[in-house]
Protein backbone atom coordinates (compact mmCIF):
# COMPACT_ATOMS: atom_id res chain seq x y z
CA UNK A 1 0.00 0.00 0.00
CA UNK A 2 1.43 3.35 -0.99
CA UNK A 3 1.45 6.04 1.67
CA UNK A 4 0.29 9.57 0.97
CA UNK A 5 2.85 12.01 2.29
CA UNK A 6 1.60 14.58 4.79
CA UNK A 7 2.10 17.93 3.12
CA UNK A 8 0.62 20.20 5.78
CA UNK A 9 2.49 19.54 9.03
CA UNK A 10 0.84 22.57 10.62
CA UNK A 11 -2.60 21.00 10.13
CA UNK A 12 -1.31 17.65 11.36
CA UNK A 13 -0.07 19.28 14.57
CA UNK A 14 -3.36 21.17 14.98
CA UNK A 15 -5.28 17.91 14.63
CA UNK A 16 -2.96 16.26 17.15
CA UNK A 17 -3.50 19.09 19.63
CA UNK A 18 -7.26 18.75 19.15
CA UNK A 19 -6.94 15.08 20.17
CA UNK A 20 -5.14 15.79 23.45
CA UNK A 21 -8.15 15.47 25.79
CA UNK A 22 -9.11 12.15 24.21
CA UNK A 23 -5.52 10.93 24.27
CA UNK A 24 -5.25 11.79 27.94
CA UNK A 25 -8.48 9.91 28.72
CA UNK A 26 -7.18 6.83 26.93
CA UNK A 27 -3.78 7.13 28.61
CA UNK A 28 -5.46 7.40 32.01
CA UNK A 29 -7.38 4.21 31.26
CA UNK A 30 -4.18 2.39 30.36
CA UNK A 31 -1.94 3.72 33.14
CA UNK A 32 -4.38 4.26 36.02
CA UNK A 33 -2.16 7.18 37.10
CA UNK A 34 -2.35 10.88 36.16
CA UNK A 35 1.42 11.45 36.00
CA UNK A 36 2.04 8.30 33.96
CA UNK A 37 -0.85 9.27 31.67
CA UNK A 38 0.66 12.71 31.04
CA UNK A 39 4.05 11.15 30.28
CA UNK A 40 2.44 8.63 27.94
CA UNK A 41 0.54 11.32 26.05
CA UNK A 42 3.72 13.35 25.67
CA UNK A 43 5.67 10.34 24.41
CA UNK A 44 2.92 9.39 21.95
CA UNK A 45 2.66 12.94 20.59
CA UNK A 46 6.41 13.17 20.24
CA UNK A 47 6.51 9.86 18.40
CA UNK A 48 3.61 10.87 16.15
CA UNK A 49 5.36 14.09 15.18
CA UNK A 50 8.70 12.41 14.55
CA UNK A 51 7.03 9.68 12.48
CA UNK A 52 4.66 11.92 10.59
CA UNK A 53 5.86 10.38 7.33
CA UNK A 54 4.44 7.01 8.38
CA UNK A 55 0.90 8.29 8.81
CA UNK A 56 -1.42 7.77 5.86
CA UNK A 57 -3.37 10.90 4.97
CA UNK A 58 -7.08 10.09 4.97
CA UNK A 59 -6.90 7.53 7.79
CA UNK A 60 -7.97 8.22 11.36
CA UNK A 61 -5.26 10.07 13.22
CA UNK A 62 -6.76 9.16 16.59
CA UNK A 63 -6.60 5.42 15.90
CA UNK A 64 -3.00 5.74 14.72
CA UNK A 65 -1.95 7.61 17.87
CA UNK A 66 -3.98 5.30 20.16
CA UNK A 67 -2.15 2.31 18.73
CA UNK A 68 1.16 4.06 19.21
CA UNK A 69 0.19 4.94 22.78
CA UNK A 70 -0.81 1.38 23.58
CA UNK A 71 2.46 0.03 22.24
CA UNK A 72 4.46 2.63 24.19
CA UNK A 73 2.63 1.65 27.39
CA UNK A 74 3.30 -2.05 26.84
CA UNK A 75 6.99 -1.23 26.38
CA UNK A 76 6.95 0.84 29.58
CA UNK A 77 5.37 -2.00 31.54
CA UNK A 78 8.05 -4.37 30.29
CA UNK A 79 10.74 -1.90 31.38
CA UNK A 80 9.15 -1.56 34.81
CA UNK A 81 9.28 -5.30 35.37
CA UNK A 82 13.03 -5.03 35.11
CA UNK A 83 13.33 -1.93 37.33
CA UNK A 84 13.12 -2.18 41.09
CA UNK A 85 10.72 -0.05 43.09
CA UNK A 86 8.26 0.89 40.34
CA UNK A 87 4.65 0.30 41.25
CA UNK A 88 1.19 0.90 39.93
CA UNK A 89 -1.24 3.19 41.73
CA UNK A 90 -4.33 1.40 43.05
CA UNK A 91 -7.61 2.48 41.48
CA UNK A 92 -8.91 3.43 44.96
CA UNK A 93 -6.10 5.97 45.54
CA UNK A 94 -6.00 7.46 42.03
CA UNK A 95 -7.26 10.99 41.52
CA UNK A 96 -10.25 11.45 39.23
CA UNK A 97 -10.69 14.71 37.33
CA UNK A 98 -14.18 16.12 37.41
CA UNK A 99 -15.61 19.07 35.54
CA UNK A 100 -19.28 18.38 36.27
CA UNK A 101 -21.30 21.15 37.88
CA UNK A 102 -23.70 19.50 40.31
CA UNK A 103 -22.57 17.51 43.30
CA UNK A 104 -24.89 14.65 42.30
CA UNK A 105 -23.26 14.48 38.86
CA UNK A 106 -19.80 14.74 40.43
CA UNK A 107 -20.60 11.93 42.84
CA UNK A 108 -21.96 9.75 40.06
CA UNK A 109 -19.00 10.51 37.76
CA UNK A 110 -16.57 9.67 40.53
CA UNK A 111 -18.39 6.46 41.29
CA UNK A 112 -18.42 5.37 37.64
CA UNK A 113 -14.81 6.48 37.15
CA UNK A 114 -13.64 4.39 40.11
CA UNK A 115 -15.61 1.41 38.80
CA UNK A 116 -14.06 1.77 35.35
CA UNK A 117 -10.57 2.08 36.82
CA UNK A 118 -11.21 -1.00 38.95
CA UNK A 119 -11.99 -3.06 35.83
CA UNK A 120 -9.15 -5.11 34.39
CA UNK A 121 -7.17 -3.11 31.80
CA UNK A 122 -8.56 -5.03 28.82
CA UNK A 123 -12.14 -4.29 29.83
CA UNK A 124 -11.61 -0.62 30.67
CA UNK A 125 -9.70 0.11 27.45
CA UNK A 126 -12.43 -1.45 25.31
CA UNK A 127 -15.15 0.38 27.24
CA UNK A 128 -13.38 3.71 26.78
CA UNK A 129 -12.67 3.26 23.07
CA UNK A 130 -16.17 2.03 22.15
CA UNK A 131 -18.36 3.74 24.74
CA UNK A 132 -16.62 7.09 25.16
CA UNK A 133 -14.49 7.63 22.07
CA UNK A 134 -17.14 6.02 19.82
CA UNK A 135 -14.76 3.84 17.84
CA UNK A 136 -16.28 0.94 15.97
CA UNK A 137 -15.61 -2.58 17.14
CA UNK A 138 -13.25 -3.16 14.23
CA UNK A 139 -11.31 0.05 14.93
CA UNK A 140 -11.04 -0.90 18.59
CA UNK A 141 -9.83 -4.38 17.64
CA UNK A 142 -7.17 -2.84 15.43
CA UNK A 143 -6.05 -0.31 18.06
CA UNK A 144 -5.76 -2.95 20.78
CA UNK A 145 -4.51 -5.66 18.40
CA UNK A 146 -7.18 -8.16 19.47
CA UNK A 147 -9.90 -10.06 17.55
CA UNK A 148 -13.24 -8.29 17.10
CA UNK A 149 -15.00 -11.06 19.03
CA UNK A 150 -12.77 -10.28 22.00
CA UNK A 151 -13.80 -6.62 21.75
CA UNK A 152 -17.47 -7.58 21.87
CA UNK A 153 -16.94 -9.99 24.76
CA UNK A 154 -14.90 -7.50 26.80
CA UNK A 155 -17.38 -4.71 26.16
CA UNK A 156 -20.25 -6.90 27.29
CA UNK A 157 -18.40 -7.94 30.45
CA UNK A 158 -17.39 -4.33 31.20
CA UNK A 159 -20.95 -3.06 30.82
CA UNK A 160 -22.30 -5.88 32.98
CA UNK A 161 -19.71 -5.16 35.68
CA UNK A 162 -20.65 -1.47 35.68
CA UNK A 163 -24.36 -2.28 35.85
CA UNK A 164 -23.80 -4.71 38.73
CA UNK A 165 -21.63 -2.22 40.59
CA UNK A 166 -24.15 0.57 40.17
CA UNK A 167 -27.02 -1.69 41.24
CA UNK A 168 -25.12 -2.72 44.39
CA UNK A 169 -24.33 0.89 45.27
CA UNK A 170 -27.73 2.30 44.44
CA UNK A 171 -26.28 4.35 41.56
CA UNK A 172 -28.67 2.87 39.05
CA UNK A 173 -31.33 5.22 40.36
CA UNK A 174 -29.16 8.11 39.13
CA UNK A 175 -28.36 6.90 35.64
CA UNK A 176 -28.75 3.94 33.30
CA UNK A 177 -25.62 2.29 31.91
Amino acid sequence: MERCRVTDTTQFKRDLIHLLPRLRRFARTLTRDAADADDLVQSACERAITRIGQWQTGTRLDAWVYTMMRNLWISELRKRKVRVGQGVVDAETAELPSSLASSEDSTFAGQVGRMIEALPEGLSAVLLLVGVEEHSYSETAEILDIPIGTVMSRLSRARAALRDGLNRSGGSALRQV
